[in-house]
């Protein structure tokens, strides 16, 4: 059984279905609004957790009703929450998100995400050292990103950096990742580069090997075994709310790295198929027996 560390977010989503995305001043009536569990982190977690790893995460919540129940949550997939803080000052972070058309818009409110230190990462030495790989987000304040990098190359243990929202990084930083998991916007992003630059292009200048994410096309790879862009096709399937699709594909990605990159971006492809069959973050998110069923057919 892997075992996965993730360090980010944990929030609530906030989700309303509507026909169209509204315009500019313009209201729009909605057929639907829920909430559910969410955050890049905990959404990589919950998808690590159901394909079969052990996993601990490390984030902060507020001691509110929707911390109490993130908590509850995360805790009910099998996930360990030693490190996850609970904070008086401060309420749990929270996402709205509009859902139209098959895709997604979403705000993001960080506040107990942005009280992450390194001081937590480094209380989290003894998981992080024994772990089989280490997620993380940009979520976070960037200082326990970087406390996250450090800590598992130091460990000699492999980092998946997904670099996402996007934001300039220290090519430094970079250097430290096992592993970068961006889309086309968030590589050109974070190496100050052109959006319309071919993102096989992009992905060459990367000074460390990239999993790029494409949607539906599928995902794109690149390591010293395969020093040109490896393509990994899409799974042709009914989409229903791409929300959590690129967690559910880096949650999977950490779970079967250990089996070989072109594996482990293939069986991540599947996973990240199946999550947007249903709606939110974390409901579609897969068993491993799901995942093996879609690849047998």
């Amino acid at each position: 059984m892997p075992r996965i560390v993730v360090v980010g977010s944990i929030n609530m989503d906030l989700v309303t279905l509507a026909p169209r995305f509204p315009g500019p001043g313009e209201t729009v009536l909605g057929s639907r609004f829920f909430t559910t569990h969410g955050g890049k982190g905990a959404n990589q977690a919950v998808a690590a957790a159901r394909l079969g790893a052990e996993v601990s995460m490390v984030g902060a919540l507020g001691r509110d009703a929707f911390g109490d129940q993130l908590h509850a949550g995360l805790a009910q997939e099998g996930v360990d929450l030693a490190h996850v803080a609970r904070l008086d000052d401060v309420g749990s972070g929270s996402a709205s998100i509009t859902v139209a058309e098959g895709d997604n818009q979403i705000i993001v409110v960080p506040a107990a995400n942005a009280r992450v230190t390194p001081a937590q990462v480094e209380a989290a030495h003894p998981a992080i050292a024994c772990a089989d790989a280490v997620l993380v987000q940009l979520e976070i304040p960037l200082d326990a990103v970087e406390a996250t990098l450090r800590l598992a190359r130091r460990e000699n243990v492999p980092v998946i950096l997904n670099p996402a929202p996007a934001q300039k990084l220290p090519a430094e930083w970079l250097q430290l990742a096992s592993l970068l998991t961006p889309n086309q916007h968030e590589l050109a992003t974070m190496l100050g580069d052109d959006a319309n630059t071919d993102f096989r292009e992009l992905m060459r200048r990367a000074p460390c090997p990239v999993v790029l994410t494409r949607g539906g096309e599928g995902a794109w790879y690149r390591d010293d075994a395969h020093p040109e862009p490896a393509h990994q096709p899409g799974f042709a399937v009914d989409v229903v709310d791409t929300t959590g699709a690129g967690d559910t594909f880096n949650g999977a990605l950490a779970v079967f790295l250990h089996e070989g990159l072109p594996q482990a971006v293939r069986k991540a492809s599947a996973a990240a198929a199946l999550s947007v069959t249903k709606l939110g973050a974390q409901g579609g998110m897969p068993s491993a027996r799901e995942v093996e069923a879609l690849l047998a057919r």
